[in-house]
């Protein structure tokens, strides 16, 4: 049978191992989406550079049809609008609460951290290195 005390260091070790592999778990988070944000950065100048103008980008609800005004310009970067990116390098998810008030007064996508594989743990097929991405959308844009 362990002593209390044996319990309690078990206990606080754990603790410790956990906080230590959660910072560590933070810390790559945090440069990956630096990377990332530095690529897609990188890829708006291109964007510029091959004449390729931001178009208003527009949000799909969780739930119901249609899409909602966002007041964001950028650059989608699915063919399915899920995804975009601003100029100012920020990445977005575009899904949205559809709302009543997000349907008359338009919809503000928070930026979400930007990953260096885009659908990493979804469906077979759906996902790319940030960089492809960026790079096919270079060269066959999605239209307004």
């Amino acid at each position: 049978m362990r002593a209390e005390g044996d319990e309690q260091d078990w206990s606080r070790h754990r603790r410790e191992a956990f906080e230590v592999k959660e910072q560590a778990m933070r810390a790559a988070r945090l440069l990956e989406h630096e990377q990332a944000t530095a690529m897609i950065r990188e890829a708006v100048g291109r964007f510029h550079a091959a004449g390729i103008p931001p178009v208003s980008l527009r949000a799909r609800p969780f739930q119901g049809a249609g899409t909602l005004r966002t007041g964001l310009e950028g650059w989608y970067l699915k063919k399915d609008r899920s995804l975009a990116v601003d100029a100012d390098g920020h990445y977005y998810v575009m899904r949205v609460d559809g709302g009543l008030r997000s349907r008359l007064r338009g919809a503000a996508p928070a930026p979400s951290s930007a990953p260096l594989i885009v659908g990493r743990g979804g469906r077979d097929g759906d996902s790319f290195r940030l960089e492809e991405l960026l790079e096919m959308r270079l060269q066959d844009p999605v239209p307004a």
